[in-house]
C-alpha cells in the first residue's frame, strides 16, 4: 500500500471526511484512507496545501518540483489503471489537481497572483491597462527601446536587462509578501507581468530576425 500523505500546508487544520470505500475517517485532503488504504477524492485544499507547502511567495522551483512529484508518483493514473472504475477516476481527478497546482505555483507570477487572490487582494482591471503613472513611463521607455533596436545585439540587450529586472521584481515580491504589504505586492506583481510581456517580445523579434 502507498504511504500516506495529507495534502494540508503545514501547521493547518486538518477537516474529517468518511472514506467512500469503507466510510472511515480521513483527515484533511488524505490521498489514501488510513483505514482501507483506497485512494481518496481532491478535497477543497488550495494549490499550496495540495502540494504540503507553506502558503508564501519564497518556494523555490526545486522544492515546489519535489513536492509535486512525490505526489504525482502515488496518484499516477497508469497505476491505477487496473483498479476499479471508480478508483481510476479519482485517481484522474487527483492527478489534474496537483497538475493545476504545480502549473500555479511554478510560474513566479501565477504564484504571486494566486496569494493575492487568496489573500483578498486581486489585481484589479484585466492586465491591459496601466494605472500606475511609473509604471506606465517605464513600460513606454522600455517599448521604444525595443523598437528601435535595430540589430540582433540591440535586441539582445532590451531582453536581458528585462530579465534581470524580472529578478529584481520577483525579490520586491518576495519582501512584499513578507511584510504582508499587498498594495506594494500588486504593483510588483504587474511590474513582473509587463516584463515578461517585453522579454516574449523580444524573444519573437529575434526569432523574427533569425528566420
Amino acid at each position: 500500500m502507498a504511504t500516506p500523505f495529507t495534502d494540508t500546508a503545514p501547521g493547518g487544520a486538518h477537516s474529517i471526511r468518511p472514506c467512500w470505500s469503507c466510510r472511515g475517517p480521513a483527515a484533511g485532503d488524505a490521498a489514501f484512507c488510513e483505514t482501507c488504504g483506497v485512494i481518496q477524492p481532491p478535497g477543497q485544499e488550495d494549490h499550496f496545501a495540495r502540494l504540503g507547502l507553506e502558503r508564501r511567495f519564497d518556494l523555490d522551483a526545486g522544492t515546489i518540483d519535489r513536492a509535486y512529484f512525490a505526489r504525482q508518483r502515488q496518484v499516477h493514473p497508469d497505476r491505477f489503471a487496473r483498479r476499479a472504475p471508480r478508483e481510476a477516476a479519482i485517481a484522474e481527478s487527483r492527478s489534474v489537481s496537483l497538475n493545476a497546482a504545480y502549473q500555479t505555483l511554478r510560474d513566479p507570477l501565477r504564484r504571486a497572483t494566486y496569494l493575492l487572490e487568496l489573500a483578498g487582494h486581486p489585481i484589479a482591471g484585466d492586465g491591459k491597462t496601466i494605472a500606475d503613472p511609473e509604471l506606465l513611463a517605464e513600460v513606454m521607455e522600455r517599448r521604444e527601446a525595443l523598437a528601435e533596436a535595430d540589430s540582433p545585439e540591440a535586441v539582445a540587450a532590451v531582453a536581458a536587462d528585462a530579465r534581470h529586472e524580472r529578478v529584481s521584481a520577483e525579490a520586491a515580491l518576495g519582501a512584499a509578501f513578507a511584510a504582508g504589504d499587498y498594495p506594494a505586492a500588486r504593483r510588483h506583481a504587474t511590474r513582473l507581468r509587463y516584463l515578461g510581456r517585453l522579454a516574449e517580445e523580444a524573444r519573437r523579434r529575434s526569432a523574427m530576425r533569425a528566420a
